[in-house]
């Protein structure tokens, strides 16, 4: 074991964030912490970090255990190099003959050229070396916080790859669940100041806490009807209280107890996309349209048209002109060559991912309501007050400036503006950043259900695949090229197409081999194994559904460290069982199909 938080409380002000918590992290785990803006997550790696103290409780790390933490926030480098940077992640205590070697190392291992400023280097760049800072120690445990963020698809690809070879333990924060989906061993979700865990990925969690809120409401609901009936029993006349029960008294005043502490979850945001009545049928059409900077063309010879109803995601590279791309065709960018003609009838919700339209100096009501007391909302009036309450904001927030806000705070802010005015044309431009998964997944659904035309700039690969039936992929040479379909269908294309460039090339440069032979037939025992593998597969699910069953249960992790991992490591095994299963039966059942 690594790592445990017993009894760990935490309060910001009068408002709990951590209430007498638990939490095991042994070697190897890859955690994911999720939960709601607000909840405390970052506040928990603070405290695992030894940055903040809880104000009860115990953190303890493994003595000889070293901690290192990749921060969320991007501006606490001074005007360094990547060497001096990274560097700074070597504690005093360890051996220093080999300083150099090792930051050159991990800085190779990044891609980072130790001799350039920090300061000249894009979000994206910097983040990789604060990760080497992070690195660089060789830590037990690694917290990262919202890593993904300014991170484009290929450095989260990467970033994934780099994490899955990392020998130790990982406790993260993230809102990428196609991240979290291929790098958690478990999730922990934050919730109302408890932490409760969930074993596997994203998804199975999703499953899993599903159910779990389904039947808390269920009982929440035959609590309340109970408590109900009681207070109406204690309230009768004169005949019911001359045969009142004081045992009944005092488990009605025990029930109303619990429904004071209970706390109940926290609204969920809730909001529509107002649509404006129906464009033109032509969007956009480009003819050779050309974008240069200084000597370089970020769009080069462009010519695309964009329909009514087109639901395209715009994809490629940090810096390599997506933000341009969108400009050029919002008409707030000349092309130096070639034309861009925009349709009629468009009503424009431009989401903005430097959140430029957002007033910094004025208070969260007057950025959606420019100081009207009523906002217009699909034809009715609504006061400005209910109408961001569906946005979570509180009353007593809506006279604070806007630049007090949390960026998540902030997205929820635009997002209220932006969706308070009509449109028929909805362009966003990295609108997941900083936005929890909860409201990230209520815009997916509203934007999936907008019959208006879409563009969308995006690193989330989950987002673009639910909400885009097209892409528009800058490659990075100005050229722009134009596909059908999500980004996992992008991705397989694109794989396709560079396995197919390798087999041509090793077919030019090896000699000439004779036909494969015909695979033989399936031998006896071969063949009573292949009709023996269904059975023995759905015995092994049964088995791993059984223990599924054992940790899902909330008592679970409650029980001795050694029960606990004991039931992890077989849980992992029957997994593995499964695929190796699965993968012999394709093995030979590949071989019989041949054969015959």
């Amino acid at each position: 074991m690594l790592l445990r938080l017993s009894g760990v409380s935490l309060a910001f002000g009068s408002r709990p964030l951590l209430d007498q918590v638990e939490l095991l992290v042994g070697e190897g785990e890859r955690v994911c912490v999720v939960g709601r803006n607000g909840e405390g997550k970052s506040s928990l790696l603070k405290l695992v970090a030894s940055i903040g103290v809880a104000d009860d409780g115990d953190v303890w790390v493994k003595p000889t255990a070293r901690v290192a933490w990749l921060e969320q926030d991007l501006d606490v480098i001074d005007d360094l190099s990547v060497f001096e940077v990274v560097r700074a992640g070597i504690p005093p205590d360890l051996d220093s003959w080999d300083i150099n070697h090792r930051v050159e190392t991990v800085c190779s291992k990044l891609g980072l050229a130790i001799d350039v400023r920090v300061a000249t280097l894009s979000g994206g760049w910097r983040r990789r070396v604060l990760l080497g800072r992070a690195l660089v120690s060789d830590p037990d445990i690694l917290l990262l916080d919202e890593p993904t963020n300014h991170l484009d698809i290929a450095a989260i690809e990467w970033l994934e790859e780099i994490m899955l070879g990392f020998r130790g333990a990982l406790l993260f924060v993230s809102h990428d669940r196609a991240f979290v989906n291929r790098l958690a061993t478990r999730v922990v979700e934050l919730d109302r100041g408890k932490l409760s865990s969930w074993p596997g990925n994203y998804d199975d969690y999703v499953t899993r806490k599903n159910l779990q809120l389904e039947i808390e409401a269920k009982a929440n609901a035959d609590f309340d009807r109970k408590l109900a009936q009681e207070e109406v029993w204690i309230r009768k006349g004169v005949e019911a209280r001359r045969t009142r029960n004081e045992g009944r008294v005092r488990a009605l005043q025990e029930m109303r107890r619990e429904r004071r502490a209970r706390r109940d979850r926290i609204g969920r945001v809730e909001f529509e996309v107002t649509e404006a009545s129906e464009s033109g049928k032509r969007i956009f059409e480009t003819e050779s349209a050309t974008v240069r900077f200084a000597d370089r063309n970020i769009i080069r010879n462009l010519s695309v048209k964009i329909m009514r109803g087109d639901r395209l995601g715009i994809v490629g590279p940090n810096g390599v002109g997506k933000s341009t791309l969108i400009k050029l065709l919002l008409g707030e960018l000349e092309p130096q060559e070639g034309r861009v003609l925009c349709g009629p009838r468009l009503e424009v919700a431009y989401y903005d991912q430097q959140r430029d339209q957002l007033d910094l100096a004025a208070s969260v009501a007057d950025n959606v309501n420019s100081g009207n007391a009523f906002v217009p909302i699909a034809g009715e009036n609504r006061h400005v007050s209910g109408y961001l309450r569906d946005f979570l904001f509180r009353p007593d927030q809506l006279l604070t400036p806007a630049r007090a806000l949390s960026g998540g705070e902030r997205n929820r802010l635009l997002l209220a503006r932006l969706f308070a005015r009509p449109a028929n044309l909805l362009v966003m431009d990295e609108p997941t950043n900083d936005l929890d998964i909860d409201t990230l997944e209520l815009l997916e659904e509203r934007i999936a259900q907008f019959d208006g035309t879409l563009l969308l700039v995006s690193h989330d690969r989950a987002f673009l695949d639910r909400v885009v039936t097209g892409l528009l992929v800058l490659e990075g040479d100005g050229s722009v090229r134009e596909f059908i379909g999500g980004w996992s269908d992008w991705r397989s294309w694109r794989d396709s197409q560079q396995g197919e460039r390798r087999a041509v090339s090793s077919r030019s440069e090896e000699p000439r081999r004779d036909a494969a032979p015909k695979r033989r037939k399936l031998s006896f025992n071969e063949q009573r194994e292949f009709d023996g593998l269904p059975t023995r597969i759905e015995q092994l699910e049964a088995e791993k559904a059984a223990l599924d069953a054992r940790v899902a249960e909330p008592a679970f992790y409650g029980r001795s460290h050694d029960e606990v991992r004991e039931t992890l490591r077989l849980l992992q095994a029957m997994t593995t069982d499964i695929e190796a299963a699965y993968a012999r039966w394709a093995e030979l059942e590949s071989r019989q199909s041949t054969a015959s």
